[in-house]
């Protein structure tokens, strides 16, 4: 029997290659017969495996999503397990940004979201938040890192120190951001996050109860 011509179609190779699509031509430029072509197949071949566009967004979407480490709920202090699923949830979408604002929209019936929703809220829950403050404490974290990961603060800075020089006098060194895009971007969140967290815990403690001090920070983050 001769071997097919080409690698047979998966679901996973569709997630794959339309995430690769949307990684370097945004979501404006993704479409099925866009995909069908990169696959090397006609567009109705999809559809034995997703019905929709959408359902194929959704399960990019969800791959991202699975990236992201909820481990520390339940295993260790509720702060520092935000500290920890922050910074791994805003490196998972950092890296696909331009499916975030799909993304960002909920988790819709995307399991690897839903689950990362149930293990956060779980997990707040079960440290003593109220149902309603857990929910709350979720969306704006889900808020902090979307908005992180949508675009980079210092790239939006351009790199001409003339533009800058006599009109703006406190912005002399703005040219310069660009450069250190990966220091400004993670030295912004990172303090955003820990801002967060300081004032989550002082809620706490006003309203709820006296928290024990954190260990010493490991070399993680």
């Amino acid at each position: 029997m001769p071997r097919p011509r080409q690698a047979l179609l998966s679901r996973q190779r569709i997630v794959e290659t339309a995430a690769a699509l949307i990684d370097a031509d945004g979501l404006e430029g993704f479409s099925t017969r866009r995909l069908a072509a990169e696959l090397g197949v006609r567009g109705p071949s999809l559809y034995n495996h997703f019905a929709t566009k959408d359902e194929i967004l959704d399960a990019v979407a969800d791959s991202v999503t699975s990236q992201v480490d909820v481990s520390f709920f339940g295993s260790v202090d509720w702060r520092e397990a935000l500290r920890r699923w922050g910074h791994s949830y805003r490196a998972a979408l950092a890296a696909h940004p331009n499916i975030v604002p799909y993304l960002a929209r909920g988790p819709g019936r995307r399991p690897a979201a839903l689950a990362m929703a149930d293990a956060v809220y779980g997990g707040l829950v079960d440290a003593g938040w109220p149902p309603a403050r857990a929910t709350h404490i979720g969306a704006l974290m889900r808020y902090l890192v979307a908005g992180s990961a949508l675009g980079s603060f210092a790239r939006g800075f351009v790199e001409d120190p003339g533009l800058y020089a006599e009109q703006y006098p406190h912005l002399t060194q703005a040219h310069r951001l660009a450069e250190h895009q990966q220091q400004v971007d993670e030295g912004a969140f990172a303090l955003g996050l820990d801002a967060l967290i300081h004032g989550l815990s002082r809620t706490y403690e006003e309203r709820i109860g006296p928290l024990p001090p954190l260990p010493p920070a490991g070399d993680a983050y």
